[in-house]
């Protein structure tokens, strides 16, 4: 059985633990005693010294083996990382809710998840649970690029199957499809003059980009897309034409091929307009992860709805229109529910999460694995 009061206590220590983006080495070493006091094997991979990440600290990939248990090799994971203002964080626990003091973040994104797994793995020990071998993933750098998923050492997984601790709907929703993702990033380069004296002379780089845009779908496509310009920056002074702008935006779809069509679409306007006038764009696009698409009857869904209705949660299949790192996992072959842990008002100050939810997260985990010893790969 859960024990509600230790999983409540370890949640109060964790969000504690300052691991903002880039920061989580007092965390990791944290989890790294905890894990390995639990009997698991772990292991830091190289993830923090990649140039694409920039992190001083790698992610955590604990495994534990089988103990006769016939069911499937489970990866559950969360992330270390919490956003800013994320330094100094003290929470409040009061009328079953758990907030900050109200200067920082919370981190129950995604300390929550966090917490559940670390407790999960308490009451399999205690308790001798069977189980087919589980696998712990805790990552760095999700809150800026999904960067620890994306720089993971793969060859440590065994794992086919698992399922990622952060969405923010509560316990019981599994996240089956969320989009696959675009980025774009844009140069214009058009021609200085002075812009009092000689502006027909200069070709204003900032009108090109906003003519670029101004032709662009942008906000919500459709049901299922979305687009955005959310970063331009450019110019020197008003008195010269301006020779440069850079614009960075997005596009994003639970349809992959519908991402792809805007992305492009979006890439022929800024085109069009440099050619139009006169101006050159250099033009990146990158894709930053793949989409979930999981069917109903996926393993690792069939496993999450039969635990949540055995522990009396509601299940319900959901999508989003935002990226996780299942979707990292998902793109290396392993099928990857996202779960719901019941944060809300994450990335703000506001931030608070229920003990009631803590304590069904943890119940669901714990479910999750004892169900998937009926099932097979």
């Amino acid at each position: 059985m859960i024990k509600a009061e230790r999983l409540i206590e370890e949640f109060l220590e964790l969000v504690q633990v300052d691991s903002e983006s880039g920061a989580e080495r007092q965390l990791a070493d944290l989890l790294k005693d905890k894990l390995n006091a639990l009997g698991l094997q772990v292991f830091e991979d190289e993830a923090g010294s990649y140039v694409e990440v920039g992190q001083r600290t790698g992610n955590l990939i604990a495994t534990l083996p089988a103990n006769g248990g016939q069911g499937p090799l489970l990866l559950f994971s969360a992330h270390m990382d919490t956003v800013k203002p994320g330094q100094g964080v003290k929470p409040i626990r009061q009328n079953g809710m758990i907030t900050s003091a109200g200067n920082t973040i919370l981190g129950s994104d995604d300390k929550a998840g966090i917490a559940a797994i670390m407790e999960s793995l308490r009451v399999l020990q205690e308790q001798s649970i069977l189980h087919g071998g589980l696998q712990v993933v805790f990552t760095v750098g999700e809150e800026i690029g999904l960067k620890g998923a994306k720089g993971l050492d793969y060859s440590r997984l065994q794992a086919n199957l698992g399922f990622v601790l952060d969405s923010g709907g509560p316990a019981g929703e599994i996240i089956t499809k969320a989009p696959t993702q675009y980025s774009l990033k844009a140069t214009v380069q058009g021609k200085a003059a002075h812009a009092g004296i000689a502006p027909e002379q200069g070709i204003n780089a900032i009108v090109v980009a906003s003519q670029g845009i101004a032709g662009m779908k942008v906000g919500r496509i459709d049901e299922e897309t979305t687009s955005n310009i959310g970063l331009i920056s450019g110019g020197v002074a008003t008195n010269i034409v301006p020779e440069q702008v850079t614009i960075q935006g997005e596009a994003r779809s639970i349809n992959p091929s519908k991402a792809k069509a805007q992305i492009d679409h979006m890439v022929e306007e800024l085109r069009q307009a440099a050619e139009r006038l006169g101006a050159k764009a250099a033009i990146e696009v990158v894709k930053e992860y793949d989409p979930i698409d999981l069917a109903p009857d996926a393993l690792p869904v069939q496993i999450a709805v039969k635990a949540a209705e055995r522990i009396g949660l509601k299940p319900f299949l959901g999508q989003t229109g935002g990226g996780s790192d299942a979707n990292i996992f998902n793109g290396q072959n392993i099928a990857c529910a996202n779960l719901g842990t019941g944060m809300s008002k994450v990335h703000t100050t506001e931030e608070f999460i229920t003990e009631e939810n803590l304590l069904n997260n943890a119940r669901f985990v714990l479910e999750i694995i004892k169900t998937a010893q009926e099932f097979k790969e």
